[in-house]
């Protein structure tokens, strides 16, 4: 019997402790859409990747001419020149994966210069948020950006505007 009161009484403190928590919600992608700066740095990602790629595709259609040249070529080509030239399509072939990769592999430039300036503004958002969240005394702040699924939220408890004037920009 003193089980059952003791674990309803603590069911109901955790229950009544629960309705007192405060939540929020941000759209850090709304937040970051109005920040200038971001707009510049997506700018600047987009023409480097843009220049990548281009410099990738040429060397792929250089790869392509090689090997168009090559069937051209194979009736004509002794054993050995075959053998060359396959593997120097293979290499330039290998040369343009490689570049592929250091551009935009897990760890390649891309990523790298996305780090360098997008994090910085990440970092700004989630320090002002935090900054939010201890003087509005929020338990919990969602971000709905990020895939979150929520059927209905109330704009009362949308913090992002507030996020933006902590960070010093205006809607």
């Amino acid at each position: 019997m003193k089980r059952t009161v003791l674990l309803l009484m603590t069911v109901l403190l955790a229950t009544g402790s629960a309705f007192a928590q405060k939540y929020a919600y941000v759209d850090t992608e709304y937040i970051l859409n109005n920040i200038p700066s971001y707009s510049a740095a997506q700018q600047q990602l987009d023409d480097l990747s843009q220049s990548w790629e281009s410099e990738i595709a040429a060397l792929y259609e250089e790869v392509e001419q090689m090997y168009r040249d090559y069937q051209n070529d194979v009736v004509l080509l002794s054993r050995e020149a075959k053998v060359k030239r396959e593997e120097d399509i293979i290499n330039r072939e290998r040369e343009a994966k490689e570049l592929q990769n250091t551009y935009f592999g897990v760890e390649g430039e891309l990523f790298k210069k996305r780090e360098e300036l997008i994090k910085p503004l990440q970092d700004d958002i989630y320090n002002a948020i935090k900054e939010i969240a201890v003087e509005g005394a929020y338990a919990v702040i969602f971000d709905t950006a990020s895939g979150m699924n929520m059927i209905y939220t109330n704009p009362r408890y949308d913090i992002s505007d507030e996020v933006l004037q902590k960070l010093g920009y205006k809607n």
